[in-house]
């Protein structure tokens, strides 16, 4: 057989239409663009020996520490293994944290060769701490790997790449959990009606997520995960995120076509370990419904924001967990929002349990682990915007709750500490980041996100770079904007490292107006919430009447049934560390 060199390790029975090669048989490409729309097209995906050299190609190409283990170590370490068979299966190292070997396509002895490559790592690599996906991605490459010992440099160099900005894969628990938490906050923002089952059918929907890597590395069929495999080696981890938030479009779709799209009520929701099952389960046949193109398709048609900004995103969860003493693995880490949101202890004036609960939901993930902390409400500390300010400075973000007189009830999530009003002097000016949002829950429940993320063509990346590869922060020139009830944007400082939401700053966009950057905005009159040719939310200096219009950043209806409302009661939440609370 033609592709003996790099196909030792396969049972070609299990191969089906990829046994039979195909296509072209070589390939001269360096420009990183054509190989990026190559690998996408699938160009090499029909020649399993021109895929192993292209393979290699592409990881001979990373950058690695000047120390990184090779071929040559591993024969030393291991001997050579050409032609033999282990007598033993070696025990997989505790940081692959259970996560057994996909058989894939592999031989039934090659799983025992997989082990004794991933045990040779753990003694070249004793910096791994968490590493659940190593068994798939050390499976993975040895079907196209010509002997263990280079299936065991090339997963050397992946693990060792010390590219600046460059991700490909997680060996910390820190790393990983903050992922999950990344992945929860994409999907939340680029998948609503699959969130929105999520949280409708699971009791925990962070468990839930904390599967979403195995779903890419160890349920995907080898046809489908090979192909990712050709994108991800070209351009990185976000491709995983891509394809884990298509397979859950994907799910939901088939779940909404099986007549499941009545949601249970709050005590019939299954556990979250069952919701898991099902979407892996969903997975792992997903290859009688969906093609590999069709998936690739699916990841990439979701229109997510740059690299850039998600890197700030997994920084800004990394750096949460850190803040919150979460470094390592625990056991008891995971909580689900019911018990963040304890019925018996919660109590609001304006909203229920279930009312919070769905609402916190929508919130950013690395405050899922956090209780709210009941910080202003008029019902007790008077109508006042002085005390308003004075209980609520320090805290960041914050969740404003209203109900009207009308009995409506509406509110915002605001992501940045008012007091950075103070900023602007007297002069009224708009603050704050693209993670705020405003909703409403009655009449219905609805929540309006900044436009940009549901309409990323009204912003452009800095210097007119790639929407994957932006170029470094630059903080756009200020333009006189046409709209005369425009406010002026306060821009944060150059290295806001105290602040926890430096996702979707304004700062690192082009925005086509001023406009759809006009958060919040606070002095001593009114504050408000959402601004251009209207704001979402207004309220007085006496926290006694408010305005909720049309605006452009967050392209909302008016959040109530009259536009013009009496306040009936406003209360402000912060968000309690309750990790502390609990050590």
């Amino acid at each position: 057989m033609a592709e003996e060199d790099y196909g030792c390790f396969v049972d070609w029975t299990q191969m089906g239409d990829l046994a039979n090669s195909s296509g072209p048989s070589k390939l001269d490409v360096k420009d990183p663009l054509e190989l990026k729309k190559l690998a996408r097209q699938g160009h090499w995906a029909k020649n399993h020996k021109l895929r192993a050299q292209v393979y290699q190609q592409l990881i001979k190409a990373i950058p690695c520490r000047t120390v990184t283990p090779d071929a040559e170590v591993y024969r030393d370490l291991m001997g050579d293994s050409t032609g033999k068979k282990a007598s033993s299966v070696i025990p997989l190292p505790d940081f692959v944290d259970g996560s057994a070997v996909p058989h894939y396509c592999l031989k039934a002895d090659a799983v025992t060769t997989v082990h004794r490559v991933i045990s040779c790592l753990a003694g070249q690599f004793p910096d791994i701490s968490h590493c659940p996906a190593l068994p798939a991605i050390t499976a993975l490459l040895l079907h196209f790997s010509a002997d263990e010992a280079q299936c065991f440099e090339n997963i050397s160099r992946l693990l060792a790449c010390n590219e600046p900005g460059r991700r490909l894969v997680d060996q910390t628990f820190l790393a990983y959990e903050s992922s999950c938490m990344t992945f929860g906050d994409l999907a939340n923002k680029y998948c609503p009606a699959a969130h929105k089952l999520i949280v409708a059918t699971a009791q925990d929907v962070v468990e839930v997520y904390s599967g979403w890597q195995r779903w890419v590395l160890g349920d995907l069929p080898f046809s489908h995960v090979a192909r990712v495999l050709d994108v991800f080696l070209v351009e990185g981890y976000k491709v995983l995120y891509r394809v884990a938030l298509a397979l859950l479009k994907f799910y939901r779709k088939q779940k909404a076509g099986a007549g499941a799209g009545a949601q249970p009520s709050e005590g019939q929701k299954q556990d979250s370990a069952e919701v898991k099952a099902e979407i892996q389960a969903f997975v792992k046949a997903i290859g009688s419904s969906i093609t590999p193109d069709k998936l690739l398709e699916k990841a990439f048609s979701i229109r997510l924001f740059s690299r850039k900004e998600i890197t700030l995103l997994q920084l800004a969860n990394e750096k949460s967990l850190q803040q919150k003493g979460i470094t390592v693995k625990q056991k008891s880490l995971r909580r689900n929002v019911q018990l963040a949101l304890n019925p018996d202890t919660f109590s609001s004036e304006v909203v229920s349990a279930k009312e919070m609960r769905d609402i916190w939901s929508w919130i950013p993930e690395r405050f899922a682990l956090c209780e709210p902390q009941l910080l202003f409400t008029t019902s007790t500390h008077g109508c006042s915007l002085n005390r308003f300010y004075a209980h609520v400075e320090g805290y960041e973000p914050t969740l404003l709750l209203i109900r009207t007189c009308e009995a409506d009830v509406c509110g915002a999530f605001l992501s940045t500490d008012w007091e950075e009003r103070k900023r602007g002097g007297n002069k009224l000016s708009f603050f704050g980041t693209g993670e705020c949002f405003v909703f409403r829950l009655k009449p219905e429940m609805e929540r309006y996100e900044w436009v940009v993320i549901r309409h990323p063509e009204l912003a452009s990346s800095i210097k007119a770079q790639s929407s994957e590869d932006p170029a470094e922060d630059e903080a756009p020139t200020d333009r006189q904007s046409s709209d005369d009830n425009s406010l002026p944007v306060e821009r944060p400082a150059a290295d806001p490292s105290n602040r926890l939401s430096p996702f979707l700053s304004a700062r690192h966009f082009n925005l086509n107006s001023r406009n759809t950057s006009m958060f919040m905005a606070g002095n001593v009159d009114s504050i408000i919430v959402g601004g251009g040719e209207g704001n979402a939310l207004y309220i007085d200096g006496e926290l006694n009447h408010g305005r909720t219009a049309r605006c452009t950043t967050f392209d909302n209806p008016p959040l109530c049934s009259t536009e013009s409302f009496q306040v009936a009661l406003l209360e402000v939440w912060g968000f309690q560390d309750a990790m502390a609370s609990d050590r």
